[in-house]
C-alpha cells in the first residue's frame, strides 16, 4: 500500500487539526459520560434514548423506519437490529404502512413513553452539567450554527451511502 502523501491533498493546518481533534475528544468523552449516566439512571442505552427522542418529536410519536435511520445517520441494518431489540423490550412497535405494504412505521409505545419520561430528568441534568452549563450563550449559538452547517452539508444532494 502506498502511503506517500498526495500532493493534491489539503492537509489540516495546526488550528484545523486542533479543532478536529478537540471535537473528536469532546464527542467521545461527552457521549461516554451521557451513556454511563443513562445506564445508571434508566433502562435505556444512549442509542435507545436517541431513537425515542426522535420519535417524541414526531406527530403520533411514529415515523417510517427509513426516515428514522436518516435522522439518526444510521444504516438500514443498524436501524432494523436496534428497533428489533427495542421492540422486544416493549419500548417501540413496528406497524405496517397502510398505503405502502413494504413500508414500516416505528412507533413509541406507552411503556416507551413512561421509560423516557423517567429517564429524561436525569439525562437533561447530565446534558446541562457536562455541556450546556460549560458554554456561554455565544458559544451555544456558534455550536448550533456549526452543527447545522455540517449536517446540511452531509444531507445535501449527494448524501453518504450510509445515510439511507
Amino acid at each position: 500500500m502506498d502511503t506517500t502523501p498526495d500532493a493534491g491533498t489539503r492537509w489540516l493546518t495546526e488550528p484545523e487539526l486542533a479543532a478536529w481533534k478537540g471535537f473528536q475528544r469532546m464527542y467521545a468523552h461527552l457521549t461516554g459520560a451521557l451513556a454511563h449516566d443513562l445506564s445508571i439512571h434508566s433502562e435505556l442505552s444512549m442509542q435507545d434514548y436517541q431513537v425515542i427522542a426522535v420519535l417524541c418529536d414526531q406527530p403520533d410519536a411514529a415515523m417510517r423506519a427509513g426516515e428514522l435511520g436518516r435522522e439518526l445517520g444510521w444504516e438500514k441494518s443498524r436501524v432494523s437490529h436496534h428497533v428489533a431489540r427495542m421492540e422486544a423490550r416493549g419500548l417501540i412497535e413496528r406497524r405496517r404502512c397502510p398505503s405502502d405494504r413494504r413500508g414500516l412505521f416505528v412507533a413509541l409505545t406507552p411503556h416507551g413513553r413512561s421509560v423516557q419520561a423517567a429517564a429524561a430528568p436525569s439525562h437533561v441534568a447530565a446534558v446541562r452539567r457536562w455541556f450546556i452549563d460549560r458554554l456561554t450563550t455565544d458559544q451555544l449559538a456558534a455550536m448550533a450554527a456549526i452543527a447545522a452547517s455540517v449536517v446540511d452539508a452531509l444531507a445535501g444532494d449527494d448524501p453518504p451511502s450510509w445515510a439511507g
